[in-house]
């Protein structure tokens, strides 16, 4: 069984067993006899939904929508393996997200270049192609009704083009995927989350980003539900702290624009770790800095590739 949180207002906060505990989350929404599923983990994570589902005394049926934030693997993997399993729902995906749903060929290769056969297999394995018909294109501001609750999808480019965010009138909180940062569990204390943005490869924006996020903040909201990890609350402090931090992280990109990549990206890496630290240091946190390392080491990894990314592309 998954490690389960209920949050209130009809949400639960499931770890999807990605790479480590609270690495990773998925969120069950339920609303009367109507039930709405916001991001799918991998296809290891499909059986704790289901788990959850059944001990909750929830039909598969009653699952009217399935969304994914976004079609990163850790968010969406999962989606047709889940779909499978869920006669009467809908998958609602992003307007450049969609075909990968429908034919994720294309996704699955690309992966396996980046991680190997073996490892993609292990981790994801063999993604699934989901019916188009079965497929809700969210454009910018679509509303699904779930029971007496509206969700809106907000587009969110900068993290990548085919993101959106939702938001919940329920709650008064955004499901923000990748576009609010990451605050991981480990790293919260008593001065609250400790957040850092995600610049991954391939299609990081730093001022679609820094857009995405001030427009959030318009909607007023209360909370934020992170997909890594979890809810946060008092987003306008978090919000202006993301959008310094991109700005920090491009300063410190282009003091390396000039390097060879394979060289720009260990450099990036290096300082990057330095930054996070420091802040961490500033947070107060207690941890030993060998555990915050290990905390912090793949997304500084996948940050410091996407930025380099980023500056190929100036």
């Amino acid at each position: 069984m998954a490690s389960v949180v209920d949050l209130g207002w009809g949400i639960h906060v499931l770890d999807t067993a990605f790479q480590r505990d609270e690495m990773a989350a998925c969120y069950v929404l339920r609303q009367g006899e109507d039930v709405c599923i916001i991001e799918t983990g991998t296809k290891d994570t499909v059986p704790l939904i289901l788990d959850f589902l059944e001990t909750e005394n929830i039909s598969r049926e009653q699952v009217k929508y399935v969304a994914v934030t976004h079609v990163h693997l850790d968010h969406a993997g999962g989606a047709g393996l889940l779909m499978d399993a869920l006669p009467n729902a809908k998958l609602v995906v992003h307007p450049l997200g969609a075909r990968h749903m429908i034919d994720p060929a294309k996704l699955q290769a690309g992966a396996t270049a980046v991680y190997g056969e073996a490892e993609f297999k292990r981790t994801y394995g063999d993604l699934q192609p989901i019916d188009e018909s079965r497929i809700i294109i969210a454009d910018d501001e679509f509303k699904i009704q779930l029971g007496g609750r509206t969700l809106t999808f907000i587009d969110t480019p900068g993290h990548a083009r085919h993101h959106f965010c939702i938001y919940d009138d329920a709650s008064g909180g955004f499901f923000t995927g990748d576009t609010f940062g990451l605050a991981y569990q480990e790293l919260t204390n008593q001065n609250g989350p400790f957040i850092f943005p995600t610049t991954t490869p391939v299609q990081f924006d730093p001022d679609a980003l820094k857009a995405s996020i001030t427009r959030l903040m318009t909607y007023k909201p209360e909370r934020m539900f992170l997909t890594h990890f979890g809810m946060v609350i008092k987003p306008d402090g978090l919000a202006k702290r993301l959008i310094s931090q991109v700005d920090d992280l491009v300063e410190m990109a282009l003091a390396h624009k000039t390097l060879d990549s394979s060289t720009r990206v260990g450099a990036i890496n290096h300082d990057l770790m330095a930054y996070l630290l420091s802040g961490l240091k500033q947070h107060g946190c207690e941890l030993p800095e060998s555990e915050q390392r290990r905390i912090l080491a793949s997304d500084v990894m996948l940050n410091a590739q996407g930025l380099d990314v980023w500056l190929s592309r100036l």
